[in-house]
């Protein structure tokens, strides 16, 4: 079996907002990446069509004002609806080219009504099929006054050629449990997606590659002013506030020694390739394996519900 995969982090910048023009973005990346004979391309949290960060920039937590109800609709009205074959077009390179696929998306579920919405990370296998949809489980400070909190049911790994590949949405990978989850299920290829910035990737990405003995592989987004499409509603009061840089990518990747394989990135944008082997993994789970030999389940053990929660049950 060749153990080797061939990883690319697209560490892009969204058409803020746009999710028509940032689906067409993402789909010249996979293009790129399949020119470059990747196996798997990641993308970072929310990248389409972008993170919230007017919230921050325009009195986000403000009760009943016209500018955050005028731009959450904005955001809901380009979110992704994957019922109605939103992501169709990116299933369909997937499965063209033999690309596996992890897609940071704000989604719009019909399972929830169709007007909230969930930071979600899609796994999209080389045979161009959605596998996971992984709803983030608790949003982050204001993201809460836009985002909805969502479920186990994407606690899920997917087999990649030799390893198990698994993910979590920026933040939550700093909760044990549900990394437990994945580490559990087999996981030995950890993905981690953010809006960007090495703050964030410096310091985990290592920390979770340690504890689990496995590869992670941190991919973030870029965003500065010039991002900020002028058609974008309230686009003045945003820039009033926005310094010229909100997030710096930062994208790397650790080895299952907790080293690092690819630094963080900043201020490049692009494809940022990697070729990992499998058989480094079993290598370092010879002195450490977090839900194998070195783990007590009579003693503490872990209890997940995958189940995908809805508000009505049609029977």
């Amino acid at each position: 079996m060749n153990t080797n995969l061939k990883i690319a982090m697209a560490q892009i910048a969204p058409v803020w907002l746009d999710k028509e023009a940032t689906l067409n973005k993402i789909k010249s990346s996979i293009k790129e990446a399949v020119e470059e004979n990747c196996e798997l391309i990641v993308f970072g949290e929310a990248l389409l069509p972008g993170y919230p960060f007017w919230l921050a920039l325009t009195g986000g937590a403000e009760w009943n004002t016209t500018i955050n109800k005028e731009l959450h609709a904005h955001y809901v009205n380009n979110s992704i609806c994957i019922e109605k074959g939103e992501l169709d077009s990116v299933c369909k390179l997937a499965k063209e080219h033999g690309i596996a696929i992890y897609l940071g998306i704000m989604e719009r579920p019909m399972d929830r009504g169709g007007h909230s919405i969930y930071a979600s990370l899609v796994y999209i296998n080389e045979e161009g099929n959605i596998k996971s949809v992984h709803r983030k489980l608790q949003p982050t400070y204001d993201e809460r006054l836009t985002w909805a909190p969502g479920d186990g049911n994407g606690l899920q790994v997917h087999p990649l050629k030799a390893f198990t590949v698994g993910g979590l949405n920026c933040w939550e990978n700093w909760m044990p449990l549900p990394r437990t989850a994945l580490y559990g299920q087999g996981e030995n290829l950890h993905i981690a997606v953010w809006p960007g910035s090495d703050h964030n990737t410096k310091d985990i990405t290592r920390f979770i590659a340690r504890e689990s003995r496995s590869y992670v592989v941190s991919v973030s987004s870029l965003m500065s002013r010039t991002d900020f499409p002028e058609y974008t509603p309230h686009i003045d009061a945003i820039l009033k506030n926005a310094p010229d840089t909100l997030t710096n990518g930062g994208s790397c990747i650790a080895g299952p020694d907790g080293e690092w394989v690819v630094e963080p990135v900043l201020h490049k944008e692009g494809l940022i390739i990697q070729t990992i082997d499998f058989n480094r993994v079993l290598e370092e789970r010879q002195n450490f394996d977090p839900v194998g030999h070195y783990s007590r389940p009579d003693v503490t053990k872990l209890t997940v519900n995958r189940e995908r929660q809805t508000t009505v049950e049609i029977k």
